[in-house]
């Protein structure tokens, strides 16, 4: 976890030093686990965003939070106005060089008599918290710990307010002798790197790495096989590391692929082993720690806000899926109705050889080129005329049944790419209102229950862009990122004679090569191929099939549904997606 002991202890420092003395403005809760304090002091206003989230918890001083909140406040946020807002910060600290920090507000009760309330926020991945306090006591936290979920420790209204169960791990900004370093790390049965951060209290992976790496240490390596002298340089870093953490001496910055433009790691140090990386720094922690989560964070909530839609198109295409198979496997059946067709004519022929109440019976089969015999299950309690109509009718009802099933897997396989492709819609959201056109598209062809007073928005309203390329030959490429955008590209902004790019039988996003009638380049159909394969189901696969034709070849059937279409007389291109292609294209 990037946010580890070093870098509370800076945030905490930096909080400290723009908070304390503030005042508490107002208090909103945009998420169910996020609260966003509005602070007032020297004259600035700030926004202090905590935030409980299991997967993205955080603290940090926010300059482009613009999170819509609740009409109406949820309980926790109405309590902080009660006991939080117009109070005065007196103090932030780190708690005991923990992922905890804490932050005093000294405000006036019932009585307007002055009291000091205290919230701790508690960054734990899934276990995180936001709690307050007066006198030791809980008066409420964002997340009610009872005993039906922890036995070790329960956060209610009324107990008392413990401190997680400390960690066996040394402190290191208590100072540790270099006998004890050496010795815990021989000790340590596995590498340099993790007997630091296992041993040692508030040390991330990372920083671990970083101290060994200006050690000039393989962090693999084992203590044990070490010497003296080099465990002595190890020491001689580490101790000068926290020398400066306790004296407020941060460097903060955040590193960046730029092979993939994804942000790999932040720190409050700087992190020379990934100096091959694009390094960003800042003097505020808040900054970095706001750039890092900022996509993190949006796709987290996407997720969140999208679970009960996903589960509920995962179910719809669970029954799909099994509807398919027994649709085939009747279709199977209903290619072998010759061969009912043929017994019941061969029960004809042979019926002075048939008495009820016989089982089988074996006759010289004619329709065979080689006249070979053939052993016919008969039901003994039917006549033998009877048992040859029985045969004649499973004939005609599979002959009958096959038009029917044939038409049923084509309205099959059709809903099963549709909901296919609304999952991957879902997954290359990049804001909230790509969602809220999904979520209107699914509501309008009753996939999805209407709220209360929907308006329903018109199809041709598109409300979000498609992504937008420029291929190495300069040519314009657009990738739809959902039904509505894929109909969009392909029906209002193709012309005739661009090129339109589909991934073959795999869900995908329609693609447009704008060509303005020029002749287009290998290069330029590879990359925009890539761009298909990218953008599709297919994106972890190997030699993905794109299909390309020109755009006057692709038609949009009657009563389709959004993103639906057909083509013909077209090419294939076979493609193994990258990252960094789709990164150097987007740059």
């Amino acid at each position: 976890m990037a946010l580890d002991g070093l870098v509370i202890h800076s945030l905490a420092y930096e909080l400290s030093t723009k908070l304390v003395g503030g005042k508490v403005d107002k208090v909103h809760q945009p998420e169910n686990d996020e609260l966003v304090l509005f602070i007032r002091n020297n004259k600035e206003n700030f926004k202090l965003v905590l935030s409980s989230s299991a997967s993205n918890p955080r603290v940090y001083i926010a300059n482009e939070y613009q999170k819509e909140n609740p009409i109406k406040a949820p309980m926790f946020c109405m309590l902080f106005r009660k006991y939080i807002q117009g109070g005065i910060i007196t103090e932030i600290s780190q708690v005991d060089f923990e992922r905890i920090i804490k932050i005093s507000v000294e405000s006036f009760d019932e009585l307007k008599e002055k009291t000091t309330k205290d919230i701790y926020i508690e960054i734990m991945g899934r276990h995180s918290n936001i709690i307050l306090t007066q006198n030791n006591k809980i008066i409420d936290s964002i997340k009610r710990i009872p005993p039906s979920v922890s036995r070790v420790r329960q956060l209610l209204p009324n107990m008392t307010y413990e401190l997680p169960p400390a960690q066996d791990k040394v402190n290191p900004i208590k100072g540790v002798s270099i006998k004890s370093f050496i010795n815990t790390l021989r000790e340590f049965d596995g590498s340099i790197a993790k007997g630091i951060y296992s041993k040692f209290l508030g040390i991330s992976p990372s920083v671990a790495k970083e101290i060994c790496h200006r050690s000039d240490l393989n962090p693999n390596d084992k203590a044990a096989d070490k010497s003296r002298d080099e465990l002595s340089i190890l020491y001689r870093v580490f101790s000068d590391l926290f020398t400066k953490i306790k004296n407020d001496e941060y460097d903060p910055c955040i590193v960046i692929d730029e092979n993939i433009d994804k942000v790999i790691d932040f720190s409050c140090i700087n992190l020379s082993f990934l100096d091959k990386n694009k390094f960003i720094k800042n003097k505020s922690i808040s900054q970095i720690i706001e750039d890092y989560y900022k996509t993190k964070d949006f796709k987290d909530r996407v997720h969140q806000r999208t679970s009960d839609l996903r589960k509920s198109i995962s179910i719809k295409l669970d029954r799909l899926y099994h509807k398919q198979k027994k649709i085939e496997k009747e279709l199977k059946d209903a290619d072998n109705a010759d061969e009912f067709k043929i017994k019941g004519e061969l029960l004809t022929s042979y019926i002075y050889m048939i008495e009820k109440g016989m089982e089988n019976v074996e006759v010289a089969n004619f329709y065979d080129e080689n006249y070979s015999n053939i052993i016919i299950p008969l039901n003994k309690n039917l006549t033998p005329s009877e048992n040859a109509q029985k045969y004649f009718k499973k004939y005609n009802k599979l002959k009958t049944a096959k038009v029917e099933l044939t038409s049923q897997i084509a309205i099959c396989n059709e809903e099963i790419e549709y909901l296919e492709n609304i999952m991957l819609g879902i997954e290359n959201c990049d804001n909230l209102e790509e969602l809220a056109d999904i979520k209107d598209e699914l509501i309008r062809l009753g996939y999805a229950k209407a709220p209360y007073r929907y308006k329903a928005k018109k199809d041709i309203d598109l409300t979000t862009k498609p992504n937008q390329f420029t291929s190495s030959d300069g040519f314009t490429i657009l990738v739809g990122k959902n039904n509505k955008q894929n109909d969009y590209l392909t029906l209002r902004i193709a012309d005739p004679e661009d090129i339109w790019m589909h991934t073959k039988n795999i869900p995908g996003s329609h693609v447009i090569i704008k060509c303005a009638g020029k002749e287009v380049p290998d290069e330029t159909l590879y990359e925009a191929a890539m761009l298909a394969a990218f953008y599709s189901k297919g994106r972890m696969s190997s030699q993905v099939p794109v299909d390309y034709t020109i755009k006057k070849h692709v038609k949009k059937p009657s009563g389709s549904k959004p993103g639906m279409v057909i083509y013909e007389t077209n090419s294939t291109i076979y493609v193994t997606p990258t990252e960094e292609m789709i990164v150097k294209l987007k740059k």
